[in-house]
């Protein structure tokens, strides 16, 4: 982003130089008023069926007030509990969506780890009530696997961005003088400090002080240890539109990355066949840029799971973090079609 007092000679720099270029956004703080304004007119939280409305993007107590809707209304499938709790002490609060079966195979998915990227805990959402206010079209396949969703897994930084500046990426941890806050994925204990991280605490990939020092990250990691038949673990970020595969951290690809592409493939398929965006799919390193200390290389690398992806969600720039709400919908819909690809992957596994 370029401040207006740098935009002129930055041009002229690029022109000079014979870099094209192109501006996305004219000016990034009228964006951010008008998503703003949109919010407070939109002030109403369920539709008239209960469900949970999708033309907007709503504050945290408002997705955790329709979790619980969930286990009110759906109480022989849906479960919630908390897995930790914040810095600042806010819940990490999730759903377990159940088979009715002792030996089902298990899905995780998280979202809202980066906090600004606001279409990820939305469209999770939308799988979320498709996954139950839905559930009588769902194939049996899904029907057999037990799902776990956490719509935010960093609530602190989530809600600043609502509160206070709209692109914050990082949690909110603050220890002593310097910048705060830490990217909670490069905190996993899996190649930490390495490629795309940076010990400087005013980096936008500040790793912090040590592995794990973040109670979001250790919660979720201590979390998943503890899940039965855990097959898949889906991490929902944003935008670029792609299909991340394990590893991030290095141009390294794990002994079954093979069943891994195809899967994500045939996933990136459904969604375009969906009426969706077009997915790259590929690992970090070879079609965005590595990424040590990820939650979804530790899922793979240390707790095992089969099937680990990271989503890269909507769109490819033209408004990057500030993507309209009008888009949730249909964000929320290719996703899905995804999810359920790998989910029937996993079932089988």
């Amino acid at each position: 982003m370029i401040p207006k007092s740098k935009l002129s000679p930055v041009k002229q720099y690029l022109r000079t130089n014979q870099l094209p270029f192109q501006v996305m956004i004219d000016d990034v703080q009228q964006v951010i008023e008008q998503e703003k304004e949109l919010s407070y007119k939109n002030d109403y939280l369920f539709d008239d069926d209960g469900k949970l409305s999708m033309d907007k993007y709503h504050r945290l107590s408002v997705i955790h007030d329709y979790l619980s809707s969930l286990v009110e209304r759906y109480p022989e499938v849906v479960s919630d509990g908390i897995i930790g709790f914040s810095w600042e002490g806010k819940p990490l609060k999730y759903i377990k969506i159940s088979s009715g079966k002792d030996d089902s195979k298990a899905v995780f998915i998280d979202a809202g780890i980066h906090a600004r990227e606001w279409i990820s805990p939305a469209a999770v959402l939308y799988v979320t009530g498709e996954l139950t206010e839905r559930r009588k079209k769902l194939p049996k396949e899904l029907l057999d696997l037990d799902f776990y969703i956490l719509p935010v897994l960093n609530p602190d930084g989530y809600e600043y961005t609502h509160t206070t500046k709209r692109l914050w990426r990082k949690n909110r941890s603050h220890r002593g003088p310097g910048c705060q806050g830490i990217d909670l994925n490069r905190n996993f204990d899996i190649y930490w400090a390495g490629k795309g991280t940076s010990r400087h605490q005013c980096s936008e990939v500040y790793v912090g002080p040590a592995p794990f020092s973040e109670p979001e990250s250790l919660a979720i990691a201590d979390f998943l240890l503890t899940v039965r038949n855990l097959k898949a673990y889906i991490s929902v970020h944003s935008y670029s539109q792609l299909l991340l595969l394990p590893y991030a951290y290095d141009s390294v690809k794990p002994s079954d990355y093979a069943e891994l592409k195809e899967t994500g493939d045939r996933a990136a398929e459904a969604m375009a066949i969906s009426g969706g965006e077009y997915y790259q799919v590929g690992t970090s390193p070879d079609i965005l840029y590595p990424a040590s200390g990820s939650s979804a290389d530790w899922a793979k690398a240390v707790a095992g799971v089969k099937f680990s992806y990271t989503f890269e969600l909507r769109d490819t720039g033209k408004h990057g973090f500030l993507l309209p709400a009008s888009q949730i919908v249909p964000t929320g819909k290719e996703l899905f079609e995804a999810i359920k690809v790998i989910a029937a992957a996993a079932a089988k596994s």
